[in-house]
């Protein structure tokens, strides 16, 4: 039984996650703001500034997977506070950064440190509540990682009106501090023992795999996917992967456990998770170009007009709870996703002279289809892991998640760029202007000012907007066939229930360990 002292605090211990949670979150879109100021100052190339924000996405990916078995078999909690102060330790290295390859390296050290925190954030949730209070609980750290997204531009824009760019580093190093207090006086050890032990050649095989398929999808949308270095990468990768599925089909105690797979509950329920981030990164890639370039607004109103996203995805905070209790989990990640495809199908519609109004409208459906099928996704996947694999199971479901998340922005961005540059006209512009103008909405802009083209911007503006609605319609599809794939295979009754599900009781009583 869990003891009345534990009891009262889980929900401290909650608030404790939450703290790091947000941090990570705002950290995904912070730096973008500060790219342009930082490329000045330290003489930065296109390529450099892409590599500055992407080193943390590939080893954020790479390194989730063997992080969650860490927490398994060392403690939940003792890595948490290890990633947070790994987290800590990159952050003042990027505050106090002199060059260009300083920052790269701080921001890969900063995706170790996320990579300890992410899953483990997750897998300790099943050992503080039971079924009843877990979909709350999901709910409010989704929500927290989410509402770290539109709060990036909006601190990164107030710092550097304010501060020099290397504040959106510093920022983080209060934010992780209190994140390591509340993980110290709040939180629960809890781990297994008997747990396998870490494989240096699985961890090797998963993190080179993972990651040169993330830095294949990052690098195919600018060099483009026939280049022989994104072949090549991609390539390698596949066989990374499928000679790590190999040695962990043939060790007895995988880190990579196929018997999680296997189960229906947790397969399925990844699998959704996974399309709802692929189709919420699409739509969200969209967004600040349009907001800036086509409606004028600058880093810090792009951030704030985000944010009626979070509004929906907080009511669906609120609703999914109950649309799970009365029509179960498969109907709540359905409709979710068919919420979500109504987003996308409404914001494909979106004009020029649409305003603000309208995308406040379907960003506001988007946060609430974003959370009706992610929460109960999320909360399925979680209920249907061992109690003796959350860690590692965890870091599976957030491991895929990043890379759907990657996937969506590189295949989305490509078709995007495809679709801007098909549309601009450049007509009378010189070869190099012209090539600079199709890079970017944003480029073609500047172009424009230079030249004095009031007709160029109006071209930028019209090409780009047309080009956001066909992603905004390949999305809606994307969520339309997802929520069919989700009512055809999702799991009927709850996870909890089902045959093999972990005994919810004897998790929540480990906590005392």
């Amino acid at each position: 039984m869990v003891t009345a002292t534990t009891d009262s605090r889980r929900w401290w211990a909650l608030g404790a996650l939450v703290a790091s949670m947000l941090t990570l979150g705002f950290d995904m879109t912070i730096l973008n703001v500060a790219l342009p100021t930082m490329a000045a100052d330290l003489g930065a190339t296109t390529g450099q500034q892409q590599w500055m924000a992407d080193a943390y996405v590939v080893v954020f990916a790479a390194l989730m997977l063997p992080a969650g078995l860490l927490g398994d078999r060392f403690g939940r909690r003792r890595m948490l506070i290890t990633g947070l102060g790994v987290f800590l330790a990159g952050s003042l290295v990027g505050a106090l950064a002199g060059d260009v390859n300083a920052v790269i390296a701080a921001r890969a050290v900063m995706g170790v440190g996320a990579a300890l925190v992410t899953p483990l954030s997750l897998s300790v949730l099943p050992t503080l509540f039971g079924p009843e209070e877990r979909t709350k609980a999901v709910g409010i750290a989704s929500a927290a990682s989410a509402l770290g997204l539109p709060l990036g531009p909006i601190i990164g824009g107030w710092l550097l009106n304010h501060f020099w760019w290397g504040s959106v580093f510093l920022i983080n190093v209060p934010m992780a501090a209190i994140g390591i207090a509340a993980c110290l006086f709040l939180l629960p050890e809890t781990k297994d023992p008997a747990s396998p032990k870490v494989d240096t050649v699985s961890t090797a095989l998963a993190a080179t795999g993972l990651g040169a398929l993330v830095y294949g999808i990052i690098e195919a949308p600018a060099r483009g996917w026939g280049d022989p270095l994104v072949l090549g990468t991609l390539g390698a990768a596949v066989l990374l992967i499928a000679a790590l599925v190999v040695r962990e089909r043939r060790v007895e105690r995988p880190m990579l456990d196929m018997t999680l797979l296997a189960h229906r509950g947790f397969l399925f329920n990844t699998v959704a998770a996974t399309l709802v981030t692929f189709i919420l990164t699409g739509l969200l890639f969209v967004l600040p170009p349009y907001l800036q370039a086509v409606l004028g607004h600058d880093a810090l109103g792009t951030g704030v007009r985000l944010l009626p996203m979070m509004g929906g995805l907080l009511v669906a905070s609120r609703l999914a709870p109950q649309v799970v209790a009365r029509f179960g989990a498969r109907a709540a990640v359905s409709a979710g996703l068919v919420v979500l495809a109504f987003a996308g199908f409404l914001g494909s519609r979106t004009t020029v002279d649409s305003g603000y109004g309208f995308v406040a409208l379907w960003l506001t459906i988007t946060g609430l289809g974003f959370g009706l099928s992610l929460i109960p996704a999320m909360n399925g996947g979680l209920s249907a892991l061992p109690r003796d694999r959350a860690g590692s199971g965890s870091g599976l479901l957030m491991t895929l998640r990043q890379v759907g998340g990657a996937i969506g922005i590189a295949l989305l961005g490509s078709l995007l760029a495809g679709a801007f540059r098909d549309r601009l006209d450049v007509t009378g512009l010189p070869a190099g202007a012209a090539d600079t103008a199709g890079e970017s909405v944003v480029a073609a802009h500047l172009v424009a000012e230079r030249a004095g083209s009031a007709q160029l911007a109006a071209s930028a503006n019209s090409a780009y907007v047309h080009g956001m609605g066909i992603v905004l319609l390949v999305c809606g599809i994307a969520a339309l066939v997802s929520a069919l794939l989700a009512a055809a295979f999702l799991p009927g009754t709850p996870d909890a229930e089902e045959p093999g599900a972990p005994d919810m009781a004897a998790e929540r009583a480990d906590a005392r360990q």
